[in-house]
């Protein structure tokens, strides 16, 4: 785990921006370090929307969160930054959702400055607690980490409600608490997004709403022009879990043609076939532990005389 932490940390202090795409469930996760990125983070909204059903007010729990986040980062090589929602309580409460977090094997936390209940940032509602208080539970996640190399990131949804002013004071407000990277969320322009950069004294995460254009208050831009910028981080939150929606929909619509005309209608550029499923979810890992460990009975009633 400690290596994972170490090339994280080097990731995000690195000349080069790191894309982060989010990730909601074992099929993301392993496709995202098929696919050659680096890190990725897990999506509060995401993983709470595909375990519960409902959508990102608050509603999903630390052990929710935790399981999912464990399975997560048991099935990749990848670092990833869990998403640990406003800490569930209080700075107290901070300090024992981050010893949890670091022993599912992440690589850090995200822990935000809004009221419990939370919600997704770009919906409108949204509260922040006093600066001072997010202060303190900043400190009691620094102190709470057993290993050093787990990285803190304080999020603020200060802008939307208080400011923009008021969001790069509270995260350098963060940064001074001993924050390791910052992030200010639904800024609304590229203006905004420069201003912040230029004026925060830790590595910061911009979010990109690929795939939810038309929802997102902050403007699409690309990597290139974020770094230029002077952006070290860019979240892709929304656009694996919306592609997975869609896709599910558009196989779905085929499946109501074939019962509406009562003939077979086969979309194989909709699915992935089921070699392509089993190979990415590490099925020939499982057949070479078996036939290295499984006794030559058990190896024949699975495959046969022929191993």
């Amino acid at each position: 785990m400690h290596s994972k932490r170490e090339e994280f940390r080097r990731l995000i202090a690195g000349p080069k921006i790191l894309v982060m795409p989010s990730v909601f469930n074992g099929y993301s996760a392993r496709l995202v370090e098929r696919l050659g990125y680096k890190a990725a983070f897990i999506t509060g909204g995401g993983t709470a929307e595909n375990l519960l059903g409902w959508p990102d007010v608050g509603l999903m729990g630390l052990e929710e969160n935790l399981t999912a986040s464990r399975a997560m980062a048991n099935c990749t090589n990848l670092p990833l930054l869990a998403d640990a929602d406003t800490g569930y309580g209080n700075a107290v409460n901070v300090f024992f959702a981050v010893q949890a977090f670091e022993q599912t094997g992440v690589a850090g936390v995200t822990i935000e400055d809004q009221v419990w209940p939370k919600r997704c940032g770009h919906l409108a509602g949204k509260e922040v607690i006093p600066a001072e208080e997010m202060v303190e539970k900043v400190k009691a996640a620094i102190e709470a980490r057993r290993d050093p190399s787990f990285a803190i990131r304080a999020r603020t949804d200060a802008r939307a409600p208080l400011g923009l002013d008021e969001a790069i004071r509270r995260l350098n407000l963060y940064a001074e608490a001993g924050a390791d990277l910052v992030y200010a969320d639904a800024l609304l322009s590229v203006e905004e997004i420069r201003t912040l950069a230029r004026n925060v004294s830790k590595p910061l995460t911009v979010n990109m709403g690929y795939g939810i254009a038309r929802r997102a208050t902050t403007p699409l831009l690309s990597a290139r022009q974020l770094q230029e910028m002077g952006v070290a981080v860019m979240g892709v939150p929304r656009l694996l879990p919306g592609a997975a929606l869609r896709g599910m929909m558009k196989a779905m619509a085929v499946l109501a043609e074939s019962l509406e005309t009562g003939e077979v209608v086969e979309r194989p550029d909709l699915t992935v076939s089921f070699e392509e499923l089993h190979d990415l979810m590490g099925f020939p890992e499982i057949v070479a532990l078996e036939r290295r460990h499984l006794t030559e009975s058990q190896l024949a009633a699975k495959y046969g005389t022929n191993r």
